[in-house]
């Protein structure tokens, strides 16, 4: 017993146990968040769930070394009064801060995943630097979701227990120069497995394994998520920077192929107003105009404003989201810039001259100004709207009427949108965006409002109708301005949200939005139904080309009512891949390779045909995509937007 009192064995084994412990629970944390997402990622037996389960290890001990290393340290180094009672109880409180907290970003992710369509990762803090309600959210958000926090008590009361199941006994090292000698040596090898742990590998030669990686080991690319934990992908993406300038193709390919440059010759004598409606979580599924085709069992609209206008309107019922956050879709709608792995808008490129179309407008006369109810510079609006050019913002602070604010993010639709068509047109031709708010957790309408709307099957349907309620009383006002007539309107959504039918809990159509354009002037045709794929970027040359833009634009996107008909390219991403529909496939992209192949039928990417098809269109579709991705790249880093 003297001789492993030195070589502090009781002290090494329980160390381990309390390590194994985390794994243990962050096994629970990732049956847990699949069970509260099981509709959003199908798994198709236990044996494959264990599979997920099993590789996600990797990714466990990465997240586990992060948080514990310290720990770990502590419970090594040799101070010689490490099992005394008051250094235990210094290293308990160590443990338990450090992996409760830690701990606890997973159970965020068992609700947020729902709206996210990832994991946590780092640029959640882009969101909340900008806003002031982040306790009340938290404190709603347990409110409705209180077994998540029972879930997490539970977890947490039992890990405790458990630890305390095994306690080191106090004893002082008789010899102290093997106890400080095998110290040393335990703490080295420490040093070493930790290094390698958090990198996922001991090769020199390999990169640490990232959220990529969790890819290899699915059958659809949505279960990553469950192979990943929240914890790993919060501090995997820590300081990362995936802006990196690639060399896959010759400038001549993309030059015929990317076309990253278009021009459009449309004559316009008299320049329309534009007016951009984005309006919150705005998901596809959620409107009958866009649903007309897609054979969806026992469908209900919950936008019958929305259905009527499309009635006299050029609408896309299939078009795509460029971003998954709001401020993605700011940046993908007017400056026609989607964000991959890494969010553009949270990048340091972000911060330089970009052309848009509100530049293109301010190049022709236009008064342009951004509308959004909330607090100003919420959402990172308001420094992104500077960035871009715009001539006036109008927020809540300058509505001046606190009585309409609806006590989290910002004032009710219907309101801020009365004060927006009063507001605009004071000097015309004007472009204006307005940014809308309630449809947004926590999914609340206005109590005066309380059985006016059906209640639906998610909470999103509720506050989705009285939206669109404010959008149908925002044209009652708007058709009794002179500017009305010769004004065109885009309406699109931000990004998806919460989904009910089996169609939209496909993984592409998880990027699902309408787009619908409308005019009261018939000179500008925009009337019809267009089954083309579209997407956000496709906005800023489309109302380019409307208003009589000759000049060149810099547009990865195209008009869609272009004679010109460019072939579309369709970006966007899912936190971890890129994805790309060219042609007649989808294309899932690491950054360094062409990762899935799909056909463009299979949204739910249910059978990968990248080791079964090699054709002269998916060889060429491969390198579309990494030629779309190296000039997106370059022109980022290179500050070549304008």
């Amino acid at each position: 017993m003297k001789f492993f009192k030195e070589f502090r064995k009781e002290e090494i084994l329980i160390l381990c146990y309390r390590i194994f412990l985390a794994f243990v629970f962050y096994q629970a944390a990732r049956l847990l968040f699949w069970f509260f997402n099981k509709n959003l990622i199908k798994v198709e037996s236990v044996s494959d769930y264990l599979s997920l389960a099993f590789h996600g290890i990797a990714f466990d001990l990465t997240a586990i070394l992060y948080v514990n290393s310290l720990f770990i340290l502590l419970s090594l180094i040799p101070v010689i009064i490490n099992t005394k009672k008051g250094y235990q109880k210094v290293l308990i409180w160590l443990y338990f801060i450090t992996n409760g907290i830690t701990y606890a970003m997973n159970f965020g992710d068992f609700v947020y995943y729902k709206f996210s369509q990832a994991r946590l990762t780092s640029a959640a803090f882009q969101v909340a630097k900008n806003e002031t309600n982040i306790l009340k959210v938290f404190t709603v958000s347990v409110a409705e979701h209180p077994f998540v926090i029972i879930w997490f008590v539970i977890l947490m009361f039992l890990w405790i227990y458990l630890y305390k199941k095994f306690k080191i006994s106090e004893q002082k090292p008789i010899k102290l120069v093997p106890y400080f000698v095998w110290s040393v040596v335990t703490l080295c090898i420490s040093a070493v497995l930790i290094v390698g742990g958090i990198r996922g590998d001991f090769k020199h030669s390999t990169r640490p394994i990232n959220l990529v990686d969790a890819n290899k080991f699915v059958k659809n690319p949505l279960q990553g998520n469950i192979v990943l934990n929240s914890t790993f992908s919060f501090f995997r993406t820590l300081g990362s920077n995936n802006f990196k300038e690639v060399y896959f193709v010759d400038q001549q390919f993309i030059d015929e192929n990317i076309n990253p440059y278009k021009i459009y010759n449309r004559e316009v004598q008299d320049k329309p107003n534009i007016v951009i409606f984005i309006v919150e979580s705005f998901g596809r599924e959620y409107s009958g105009a866009f649903n007309r085709d897609k054979s969806i069992k026992d469908y209900v609209s919950y936008t019958p404003f929305i259905d009527s206008l499309a009635n006299e309107s050029l609408i896309f019922p299939n078009t795509f989201a460029n971003g998954r956050q709001s401020i993605h879709g700011m940046s993908s709608i007017l400056a026609g810039i989607p964000s991959l792995t890494d969010a553009f808008t949270s990048s340091p490129y972000s911060n330089q001259k970009i052309q848009s179309i509100v530049s293109v407008c301010n190049d022709l006369g236009y008064d342009t100004s951004f509308y959004h109810g909330a607090p100003n510079g919420s959402m990172g609006f308001m420094g992104f709207g500077n960035i871009l050019g715009f001539k006036h913002y109008f927020g809540k602070d300058e509505y001046h009427g606190d009585q309409d604010f609806d006590g989290m993010w910002a004032i009710w639709d219907e309101p801020f949108l009365q004060y927006f068509a009063k507001n605009v047109g004071k000097k015309q031709p004007f472009m204006a965006t307005v940014f809308t708010a309630s449809s947004h957790h926590p999914f609340k309408i206005p109590e005066k409002y309380n059985g006016k709307f059906k209640k639906g099957n998610i909470q999103m349907h509720e506050p989705m109708q009285y939206t669109d309620y404010a959008i149908r009383q925002y044209f009652e006002t708007a058709k009794k301005q002179p500017w009305f007539k010769n004004t065109i309107f885009v309406f699109t959504g931000d990004h998806t949200n919460q989904v009910f039918y089996p169609e939209y809990e496909k993984a592409m159509n998880r990027f699902a939005v309408p787009l619908m354009f409308y005019s009261p002037d018939s000179e500008y045709q925009l009337k019809g139904i267009n089954n083309e794929l579209a997407q956000q970027i496709d906005i800023y040359p489309t109302l380019a080309d409307l208003i009589g833009y000759n000049k060149k634009i810099r547009s990865w996107g195209r008009s869609l009512v272009s004679e010109n008909k460019y072939v579309p390219i369709i970006v966007n991403s899912d936190g971890s891949s890129e994805q790309f529909i060219y042609g007649n496939y989808i294309y899932r992209f690491d950054g360094k390779e062409i990762t899935g192949i799909y056909d463009k039928s299979d949204l739910g990417f249910e059978k990968n045909l990248a080791d079964q098809i090699k054709t002269p269109e998916t060889e060429k579709g491969k390198q579309v995509a990494k030629a779309w991705y190296q000039d997106y790249m370059s022109r980022v880093i290179n500050r070549k937007l304008n």
